[in-house]
């Protein structure tokens, strides 16, 4: 949510392709896979992109639509020749592990960043939360959501009138390479979506695979998979205005930790944001305020719970395990700076060159 907002506010992306893109990929994604699949921005590429354009208004709409193209062309060429799949073999259980393991941490962390804004309404929304997950996980959900928003309610005076003035109206998504010019197009490429590429491979392709195949067991997926399906909903999408969208773990352990089995989760989150773009995209931003930071915290915090929790499962062998301790610790940092540790580290190790 946060990054759907600066998106908006600060680097110029329209509201309704964005959230229009997000929706038919969560629907088209459900109905492919079969199961709560997320469909989420690329961080590194919305990081880069809103400090940018706060700092130098170098990054444009147009800039992001090209990375969102790029990003697209380039997983499609990974996906459809087989090259995830062959890097993925490449890299080692112990570092998929442990970029998983780091995850977990790295959201729980984040949560508990969010929660301290307001401990006192946090900490027992979190302690319900969890009571609620081990008997109703949608009346967890439910919880957290209502809870929110009476206290957005309550701690912004503003709230309640720019909720009553909020009215629907219709908003086609418009053509994003309208100004296109040499700098968009090298900015797009260059500085935001090469530099994502370790990041996405190690959040959105071997992360989600493990943890989906381990949650799905009867419904398993592969890295080609997602590697094409991410080229697909970039490409296609950057064609309305879309903002780079990879398939990331956190958001499917979030889904699957408050009770979503099947793909009909991300199918009626992304009909929701079809209405929402279409109809209610101008009031975006007001109505991202309705999510305040403690509650997000506290789902930021579960789902990383979720994620970690089944990447406890290390290997006997004691170099690995450095491998996969080291990769997780580096991942709550940096996934790109893991993602290398961990593949030469689990080189040398296999070669006896750790004496430990």
């Amino acid at each position: 949510m946060p990054f759907l907002l600066a998106y908006v506010t600060v680097v110029g992306v329209a509201p309704a392709g964005m959230l229009l893109g997000f929706g038919v990929a969560l629907v088209a994604a459900g109905c492919y896979f079969g199961t709560p699949v997320a469909v989420q921005p690329m961080k590194a590429i919305g990081a880069v992109s809103i400090a940018g354009a706060a700092q130098t208004a170098t990054v444009t709409p147009e800039a992001v639509a090209v990375a969102t193209l790029a990003t697209g062309l380039i997983w499609l060429a990974l996906g459809a020749t087989g090259t995830a799949d062959r890097v993925v073999r490449w890299v080692g259980r112990p570092v998929i592990i442990g970029i998983t393991l780091g995850l977990g941490f790295a959201f729980m962390l984040q949560g508990t960043q969010l929660m301290a804004s307001a401990p006192w309404f946090a900490a027992p929304l979190l302690l319900l939360t969890v009571l609620l997950l081990a008997r109703k996980a949608i009346f967890a959900m439910a919880l957290i959501i209502l809870s929110g928003m009476v206290w957005a309610l309550f701690s912004d005076a503003g709230m309640a009138s720019a909720l009553a003035a909020a009215k629907p109206g219709f908003v086609a998504p418009a053509w994003p390479f309208g100004a296109l010019s040499w700098e968009a197009v090298l900015t797009g490429i260059v500085l935001l979506a090469l530099p994502q590429l370790p990041l996405t491979l190690g959040n959105a392709v071997l992360a989600p695979v493990e943890f989906s195949n381990r949650e799905f067991p009867d419904r398993p997926v592969t890295e080609r998979q997602v590697a094409v399906s991410t080229g697909l909903i970039n490409t296609l999408g950057s064609f309305i205005g879309a903002v780079p969208m990879c398939h990331g773990a956190g958001g499917m352990a979030a889904q699957t930790g408050f009770g979503a089995r099947s793909g009909g989760a991300p199918v009626i989150l992304g009909i929701l944001l079809i209405v929402l773009a279409l109809a209610f995209s101008e009031s975006l931003a007001m109505l991202l305020r309705l999510f305040p930071q403690p509650a997000l915290g506290v789902m930021l915090f579960l789902a990383g719970l979720q994620l970690a929790l089944g990447s406890c499962d290390l290997a006997r062998d004691k170099g690995e395990r450095f491998v996969t301790l080291g990769t997780a610790a580096l991942a709550v940092w940096n996934v790109g700076i893991a993602f290398l540790f961990g593949i030469l580290m689990l080189y040398i190790a296999r070669r006896g060159g750790l004496r430990l």
